[in-house]
């Protein structure tokens, strides 16, 4: 009766009566509710900060008004300069763009741009298998011929060739730029064609090929750009097949949707960003390499061939809340690039390490690496002379990354943590070489002190603090790796030498070093400060040490409520830290302000720097791991309830945590009205009682009840396959009214304070 009683004095009643589990099932409209993410244009969109993206994980595009229709190609193997195969511009499409009633709409869950305004209509999307972009327009005048131009721009110099119907671009080089250059072969090709009448393609000029053509008697005509992986030796046929919505609705099918209702729309508004990142995720995470580097929206670029990062360099750090949010959300198979990166780089790794970090063995994974694994960060484009960064580096001057150590223990982490939510034994035994390496490499980098501790030095607190004695950053590393191979090695049946070492070390790692009642960044207190790093928090999240119960909570509130930067960078991870400690008002507080300081564009992306048009993804990603993060959370095997939901926001959705396992929850004004598991194995789950202080059932798919606790934590037993209901037994008697969740199309733009998602109409 607590439950009703706080319910209805929230004015909620009515509401929180409403459950959308029925039958075993968690029902979820999932064409309706992640309508209300589409982003509405009420205006053309004529600027490239104003682009539109859409992709099918290989192939991306930014899609504005300039000239009509502006579209550019981006592909994440077109390296090292991320060069992108072209623009597309159709100047036929004006009338439409510059249409009184023009509206347009980015349709998350079709992965496709429509738009409409003076009689016209267009549907702009890409292909899944053949990398293909595809503009289907109707209403145009079929008496009025249009033209498709495809142009590159000064300096590249590609091949321009026209035959037929169809016109090329294609361009070709070798890596062999500046330090760490591989000597392959890369390239760019993007060929461009026309359905309709008398199609005929032309070279412009050295840049540019030209596809004229007269659309059909109907009005209908497509353009078609196809632009796959290329090195000069191959090339794949044009086809417009509708096969990317059914790739789209699989994909839809199957990810953790959370939907967010409040009084002042602050969040709705996360609820939009989290669908925008999940969205981005999955049409940009489809090739042989991650499609964001530094944080960069790379794959959605609309600004040519400009960089503010090294294009051939990835930063872990602006990948992790990706990794995170992936897992989360059920889509774990959104990482297997940024595995790939690691795993097929290990032989390089490993060499590098050995050359640069004084013939130790194993692996030190540079912070910033080069896509061949080299410890390179080379910013040939900034102003003056290029800089030359070196990572996992024993002979380098101090710099952000010389001697950041954490890294490889980071990823091999969230291998493990891949593994568990997946339950792929066949993925650990393929990644767990890389696990091994990064814990050989700790244990020959620790040496011993006078305290019987073995201790790290030079060693930086990632950027914050350079060359260290033992940052928080190593300390974290080392105490979260080390059990996890443990685990890993116990698995596959190997390494029993390494298990040995590491269960002797782990009882030699000194604790977390502290200065005022708070996690320090190393035991160098005078150490200067080269970032805005609030790296005290680590042990917090990724490193999974603290969290909100257990004897540190205090000092982990303590080292939050102390942080040296507050809601500081687009990457900051305050709000994810505030769910692990469980401070559900600083969630809302820091989701909001976030957004506010740096969700600049009406994409959705954010601005970190660079020219408008070049996006950051990882705020979203930060969004949405967040708030998959306060609503349920499993990262050391206890599953937490709505550990950090806001009072203000309610939420109902599905995260999804270890052996595959669905948890789908609602929560009105911070209490819990419906908790059910499906499970994805036959085990005995650990489930914090979603209502402390009171008796827990808990019924199967049928209504009977397996189990009565009143216990602080639950030991369920489950079966694969299976689901259940877990309700407190004073809840009233009645049963609740069912409810699928759902909702209605956006028909207006976003916004919160003073920035917005889409435009809104005039």
């Amino acid at each position: 009766m607590r439950i009703l009683a706080l319910l209805l004095a929230f004015g909620l009643n009515a509401i929180a009566q409403q459950t959308a589990w029925k039958d075993g099932h968690f029902s979820i409209d999932t064409a309706g509710l992640l309508s209300r993410s589409d982003i509405f244009l009420g205006q053309p969109n004529p600027l490239p900060g104003e682009a539109m993206p859409v992709g099918n994980g290989r192939l991306g595009i930014a899609v504005w008004a300039a000239e009509g229709f502006t579209a550019q190609l981006n592909r994440a193997d077109t390296l090292p300069h991320r060069d992108s195969p072209g623009q597309l511009i159709i100047r036929g499409l004006a009338p439409l763009t510059s249409a009184g009633d023009f509206a347009g709409r980015l349709d998350l869950f079709n992965g496709t741009l429509v738009e409409h305004g003076g009689g016209m209509a267009l549907t702009a999307y890409v292909q899944v298998s053949t990398d293909t972009f595809v503009v289907d327009v109707t209403g145009a005048d079929p008496n009025v011929t249009q033209t498709a131009e495809l142009r590159l721009w000064p300096p590249r110099q590609p091949e321009a060739t026209a035959s037929g119907k169809t016109g090329m671009l294609a361009q070709t080089w070798t890596d062999n730029f500046g330090p760490g250059a591989t000597g392959e072969r890369f390239g760019s090709l993007a060929a461009v064609t026309a359905t309709g009448r008398d199609v005929a393609a032309a070279v412009t000029n050295s840049r540019a090929v030209t596809v004229s053509f007269k659309p059909a008697p109907d009005g209908h005509f497509r353009v078609i750009v196809a632009c796959p992986h290329y090195n000069g030796a191959q090339a794949k046929e044009l086809s417009g097949q509708q096969e990317h919505l059914a790739w789209w609705h699989t994909f839809w099918s199957h990810a953790g949707l959370i939907k967010l209702t409040s009084a002042d729309g602050s969040g709705e508004y996360m609820e939009n960003l989290r669908n925008l990142y999940l969205y981005t995720a999955a049409a940009e995470s489809g090739g042989r390499f991650p499609g964001s580097q530094a944080g960069i929206a790379d794959l959605f670029s609309a600004v040519q061939d400009l960089h503010h990062w090294d294009p051939a360099a990835y930063w872990h750090w602006n990948l992790r809340m990706q990794v995170a949010a992936n897992l989360d959300a059920g889509v774990a198979e959104l990482n297997a690039p940024y595995f790939r990166l690691y795993r097929e780089n290990l032989d390089n790794i490993e060499a590098w390490t050995n050359k640069h970090m004084a013939g130790r063995p194993g692996i030190c994974v540079p912070e910033t690496m080069r896509f061949n694994g080299q410890g390179i960060e080379y910013e040939a484009d900034w102003k003056g002379p290029p800089v030359v960064g070196l990572n996992c580096d024993a002979a380098s001057r101090p710099y952000y990354n010389a001697r950041t150590l954490s890294t490889g223990a980071e990823v091999s982490l969230w291998i493990w943590q891949q593994y568990l939510n997946t339950g792929d034994l066949k993925f650990l035994a393929e990644n767990y070489p890389v696990m091994a390496a990064s814990a050989h490499f700790l244990l020959a980098y620790e040496t011993p002190g006078a305290d019987g501790k073995m201790h790290t030095h030079p060693a930086n607190a990632h950027e914050q603090q350079w060359d260290t004695t033992d940052p928080t950053t190593d300390l974290s590393a080392r105490s979260a790796l080390y059990p996890a191979v443990i685990q890993a090695a116990g698995l596959l049946h190997t390494d029993a030498g390494l298990v040995g070492k590491l269960r002797t070390e782990l009882n030699r790692i000194p604790a977390l070093p502290q200065k005022q009642m708070v996690i320090a960044e190393s035991y160098d207190p005078a150490a200067g400060e080269h970032n805005e790093e609030n790296t005290g928090l680590e042990p917090v999240w990724p490193y999974n040490l603290i969290g909100d119960d257990g004897s540190q909570l205090s000092l982990g509130r303590a080292t939050y409520a102390a942080r040296p930067y507050p809601v500081h960078q687009d990457w900051s991870f305050d709000p994810v830290q505030a769910a692990r400690l469980g401070l559900s008002e600083q969630v809302r507080s820091t989701l909001i302000a976030l957004t506010q300081r740096y969700q600049t564009y009406v994409n959705g992306f954010a601005n970190w720097g660079g020219p408008a048009g070049e996006f950051y993804v990882e705020q979203e990603g930060n969004v949405a791991l967040a708030l998959a993060e306060a609503l349920v959370q499993d990262y050391d095997g206890l599953i937490r309830i709505a550990p950090a939901v806001p009072s203000e926001w309610n939420f109902e959705g599905t995260v999804w945590v270890r052996d595959h396992t669905r948890v789908d929850v609602q929560v009105q004004a911070g209490v819990s009205t419906t908790v059910a598991i499906e499970a994805g194995a036959t085990e005995t789950l650990r489930i914090r009682n979603p209502w402390p202080g009171q008796t827990v059932d808990v019924t199967d798919a049928h209504g009977k009840t397996v189990m009565s606790s009143d216990g602080s934590v639950l030991q369920l037993a489950v079966r694969k396959g299976a689901s259940y209901l877990l309700a407190p037994s004073g809840a009233p008697g009645k049963p609740q009214p069912f409810a699928t969740i759902t909702g209605s199309s956006a028909q207006q733009c976003k916004k919160l304070g003073g920035v917005q998602i889409g435009k809104c109409a005039l």
